[in-house]
């Protein structure tokens, strides 16, 4: 591996590797990359077939199943696959932003009346259910092929709530056909419900304006009452991800892998597409789990403050494989991206960017740990020119849950969340032990990174105030 310059570092083609890897870290950064077996996957990712540029990793790169998190991979849509671990269990773990009219000031003396009906009323937690019955299979199916736009004709929201989303809230390649009973059963009680892990809820307040041109076109100011939301798919995705990796597994093997856990099919193969419409699918219900929890953080902020308005800055997603369009040898074709734990990071003029955000480029949300700063950023040309329009998506795991639950103790975490202004509900201590800020990489070093090389440009910070956890 070779410093290529500031923050980038090349990882030289060799072996079966197709492609040379890129990782784009600090010198601080990289040494906690190094701990784990990132630098083993992403030389792994290289050697896949029909691979396109580099196997890349953001700074908030880790061990993953298969691909590293925080790995980047676009592929050719003739000679390319697709991987179920390129992009991860929870498909379409994401964030959705939500704007007020409220400043600090307004909550004052409200915050633990406002915590504690947000945490009754959003459902969180392992295995925890939702209020919200679908009428069946055939509901279940026009959420999932149509996503957030099939909730707002039902009443659940205003269209700017799936204009201001990636893909407008929905994939169009989903196939309810290729989703397994299973998965079905698995998701059908779970729309509008945080889930566990290092899902949650934060009420954040703007505290630092870097770029007042941009943040003045997402309708941001300092002071501003943010509520931003970290969700996926559940166990629907979960499910269409198991099912997937079996079929694979069992039609092409893994034999010419260099790790089982990179199993897949060629896109264009019956499998192959099959499995994108399955996984559009679980994508869609995530888009929808985010909108559905929205709308309901938006009556509980309804009863306690009057005169109140709240708009979708944007909602994007995390894991996901979408063909999209770049430039390569000169030539604009369409590639099968894979981002495991990245966002996308588009610059001005693309078609996919909301028209109110396209002068400037699409929102990049990128929420901190739990008790540390998150940041909206805007998406840039030069992250279609390096990295597929893709940049970090968080802070990046240091350590793993099982030694976190060991050498952290959740009780003492919440006292000092607590010492700092921010009050936390959560279901257990184990879970605020799993999510500690120290058992994350500092997430201003990895915005810094990704503010450095032009992969998005930082516009606001946010500060957590309050915290739900799931």
């Amino acid at each position: 591996m070779k410093k290529i310059s500031k923050n980038v570092y090349e990882i030289e083609k060799e072996g079966k590797m197709n492609v040379p890897g890129r990782l784009y870290a600090s010198e601080k950064i990289l040494k906690d990359i190094q701990k784990d077996k990132t630098i083993e996957q992403i030389k792994n990712v290289a050697m896949l077939p029909g691979i396109i540029g580099y196997s890349s990793a953001m700074p908030d790169a880790h061990f993953g199943y298969g691909f590293p998190i925080g790995g980047v991979a676009a592929f050719d849509l003739d000679k390319g696959i697709v991987s179920p671990g390129g992009v991860g269990f929870d498909i379409n773990c994401g964030i959705r932003v939500l704007k007020t009219n409220l400043k600090l000031k307004d909550l004052k003396g409200k915050e633990k009346e406002l915590l504690d009906s947000l945490n009754r009323k959003i459902p969180s937690g392992v295995g925890r259910g939702s209020p919200f019955q679908i009428k069946g299979k055939k509901e279940f199916k026009e959420i999932v092929e149509n996503g957030i736009e099939y909730l707002v004709e039902k009443g659940y929201g205003v269209e700017d709530d799936y204009l201001n989303v990636d893909e407008e809230g929905c994939l169009k390649n989903a196939d309810f056909s290729k989703v397994s009973e299973r998965a079905l059963k698995r998701g059908i009680g779970q729309l509008g419900t945080l889930g566990a892990g290092n899902h949650f809820l934060e009420v954040q307040v703007v505290d630092e304006v870097f770029d007042k041109k941009v943040a003045k076109v997402f309708g941001l100011e300092k002071g501003q009452i943010l509520i931003m939301i970290h969700c996926g798919s559940r166990g629907f995705g979960h499910q269409v991800a198991s099912d997937y990796i079996k079929l694979m597994d069992e039609k092409y093997g893994a034999k010419n892998l260099p790790d089982r856990q990179l199993v897949n099919a060629p896109i264009k193969s019956k499998l192959g597409k099959d499995y994108l419409g399955a996984m559009s699918c679980a994508a869609n219900f995530a888009f929808a789990n985010r909108h559905l929890i929205g709308v309901w953080v938006k009556e509980v902020f309804e009863g306690l403050f009057s005169k109140f308005k709240v708009d979708t800055l944007y909602d994007v997603c995390h894991n996901v494989a979408k063909v999209e369009k770049y430039k390569v040898d000169d030539n604009l074709i369409d590639v099968c991206v894979h981002r495991k734990g990245a966002t996308r990071s588009f610059g001005p003029g693309r078609k996919e960017v909301p028209l109110v955000y396209r002068k400037v480029g699409q929102p990049v949300l990128i929420p901190g740990s739990m008790g540390t700063a998150s940041y909206i950023l805007v998406g840039t040309k030069k992250a279609e020119e390096l990295t597929f329009g893709s940049t970090a998506h968080g802070a990046g795991r240091v350590m793993s849950r099982m030694a976190a639950i060991r050498n952290i103790d959740g009780k003492k975490v919440k006292k000092r969340l607590e010492s700092e202004g921010i009050m936390v509900r959560s279901g257990s201590s184990k879970s605020l032990a799993e999510e500690a800020p120290e058992v994350y990489k500092d997430v201003e070093d990895v915005v810094g990174v990704v503010h450095d090389l032009g992969l998005s440009k930082k516009v606001v910070r946010l500060k957590p105030v309050l915290v739900v956890k799931g």
